[in-house]
């Protein structure tokens, strides 16, 4: 299906937004009208500009308080339209949104409402135009859009149709089954959008909290079947409200929303891009540094030991059983300091999984490699990180591990392989996200990998809110946990994390502290909380105050965790997962910070 989408949901110049819709793959656009009141171009530019950029303007938007008002307001309303239709010819827009009235002088009359709107469709059938009739959500006595439809049908006039928008439908809780009544013909422009659920006034739930089809809580894609259901063969095109996609960067905005829409036809039967592929585990975490020893260091002091190196590049292979990280001292770690740059993901079908990354968007990453590399596929989340299709150690497919040479090493006190009280593997990660794309972030791991996004979290940080959202696979083999503060600036606040599973974190925390890693400090009053939360056997508590484990329990088991100090924007944290646990620990994050903090100097 063609898609479109409303410059209001955009940031920046109409011209900017143009261009971003037109690059992210948009066919058409709607102009909201307070763009094109600001912009320096005449509605003539604007269409040339538009067919330039190959996209069509399927909507001016909006028209308001026009119907179901006394005779000299609609005689001015009138008057209105017609300089409103001539600009809409000059721009080649051939459809209007109308919005319910929420004037003050409206009357509750549907017979007046119809009998001015077929007035209004009259004057827009001279300029060859169509009006497309919406029940907002607050309107003052039209605010769903069975109504709406009502007095659109009693209006019986060819050039007046209907608008439905699943933002006004689905905030009120009306039943969408009620679409497939309204003959298909008849509904002119659909518009969509999601949002979180929030017991908010609807309006300012509108104007400011609006995102995405796939981002937010409503059902969007049961609305859109319905209206397909009735033979409706005009655009899906989006209207968002909100706050941050108007101060974000228009050209990453439009690609994020460019994806919800083909990920929602996706789910709704319309088109059959290649099948997800969902990751069955974590090959490697590689860690970007410009200086390898304190790195080294501290994951010697984890029980991990160097192995091998790559043939070409300045990058080592730590392993501990199942758990690889990659050191890369490349010129690239000099920019920022060390940071968690890329995941190898194990891939049933690595090539399947790049097909369906483009599929949906997501940017292939060119790779400088010698002509003995493997050939790995790799394309770049929303916060850049690099994400490798992998398949280790596996017969007929390319083999990342092939491309590093062994050097001789000792193993450490988890040993290479592991063991029962050493690190196994990589529990989750962590990934910071900048403040603008956490909501683009889940859709993506949730679109582009198959991963399940459970529900957001928020957390206390001692100088405001972190939200976190984790995105897994169905065993919990792939857990990325998505996260974003409240202070921006911050590097403590949004430093990454490597979680590595252990049977014994006791075991694995004390000896970490005997190879002489420092721990994170746990306040007192953490434990003196935790012990009259829970009973513990004797000496337990104190084992945990003494390493700085925390503890938290959910109906499925228990979790025990701990944290190593920062080194440039990563740290570690060892876990240990008793009787089917899910979480990650939530209830501890705000000390977990502030301890951060405190340490940092913040």
């Amino acid at each position: 299906m063609r898609t479109s989408i409303a410059t209001v949901s955009l940031s920046g110049s109409l011209t900017e937004k143009l261009t971003a819709a037109s690059r992210a793959g948009f066919d058409g656009v709607e102009i909201f009208e307070n763009d094109l009141l600001a912009s320096p171009l005449a509605p003539e530019e604007i269409r040339a500009r538009c067919a330039d950029l190959g996209l069509s303007i399927d909507l001016y938007q909006p028209m308001r308080d026009m119907e179901a008002v006394p005779a000299d307001v609609f005689a001015s309303n009138l008057r209105r339209a017609r300089h409103k239709f001539e600009l809409m010819r000059r721009l080649g827009a051939d459809t209007v949104l109308v919005c319910s009235s929420v004037h003050p002088l409206a009357v509750d009359d549907d017979a007046l409402a119809a009998g001015q709107l077929r007035e209004l469709a009259g004057l827009a059938q001279q300029f060859g135009i169509r009006v497309a009739y919406e029940a907002l959500a607050w309107g003052r006595h039209v605010s769903t859009y069975q109504h709406a439809w009502n007095i659109v049908e009693a209006a019986d006039h060819p050039a007046l149709g209907t608008c439905l928008d699943s933002f006004h439908i689905l905030s009120r809780g009306s039943d969408p089954k009620g679409i497939e009544d309204i003959p298909g013909e008849k509904i002119f422009f659909l518009q969509l959008a999601d949002a979180p659920l929030l017991a908010m006034d609807v309006l300012q739930w509108s104007r400011h909290y609006r995102c995405f089809p796939g981002q937010g809580g409503f059902d969007v894609a049961d609305l859109v079947r319905r209206v397909l259901h009735t033979g409706y063969d005009g655009p899906l095109s989006l209207e968002v409200f909100n706050d941050v996609y108007r101060q974000a960067e228009a050209g990453p905005t439009a690609v994020d929303a460019h994806r919800s829409l083909l990920l929602l036809q996706e789910t709704v039967g319309v088109t059959t891009p290649p099948a997800p592929v969902v990751p069955t585990g974590v090959a490697f975490a590689e860690l970007l540094t410009p200086d390898a020893e304190p790195v080294a260091a501290l994951l010697g002091a984890l029980g991990f030991t160097r192995t091998a190196r790559h043939r070409s590049k300045p990058v080592d292979l730590w392993q501990q059983g199942e758990a690889r990280v990659l050191v890369n001292t490349g010129p690239a770690g000099r920019r920022d300091g060390t940071s968690l740059a890329a995941i190898g993901l194990e891939s049933p079908d690595p090539a399947g999984a790049a097909l369906r990354a483009e599929a949906l968007l997501a940017p292939v990453l060119p790779r400088r490699r010698a002509a003995a590399d493997a050939p790995l596929d790799a394309v770049a989340a929303p916060d850049g990180t690099e994400l490798f299709f992998c398949a280790t150690d596996r017969a007929g497919l390319p083999n990342w591990r092939a491309d590093f040479e062994d050097v001789p090493h000792e193993s450490g006190p988890g040993g290479v392989r592991g063991s029962s009280d050493g690190v196994r593997g990589i529990d989750h990660l962590a990934l910071a996200q900048p403040w603008h794309q956490f909501d683009e972030a889940a859709l993506f791991h949730r679109s582009v990998l198959g991963l399940h996004a459970q529900e957001s979290v928020d957390v206390a940080d001692p100088y405001g809110l972190m939200r976190s959202r984790a995105v897994t696979n169905a065993d919990g083999s792939v857990r990325i946990a998505l996260s974003v503060g409240a202070a921006p600036s911050d590097d403590t606040v949004h430093a990454q994390h490597i979680a590595l599973a252990t049977g014994d974190v006791v075991t694995a925390a004390r000896r970490f502290r005997e190879a002489g890693g420092r721990g994170l400090p746990i306040p007192a009053n953490y434990y003196d909380d935790l012990a009259a939360r829970f009973e513990f056997a004797d000496g337990e508590l104190e084992t945990y105050r003494e390493l700085g484990i925390l503890y938290d329990r959910d109906a499925y088991g228990e979790f025990r965790h701990c944290y190593t100090r920062t080194v440039g924007r990563v740290f570690f944290e060892l876990v240990q997962r008793d009787g089917g646990y899910r979480g990650y620990g939530a209830q501890n994050a705000p000390v977990r910070l502030a301890a951060q903090h405190t340490v940092t100097g913040g």
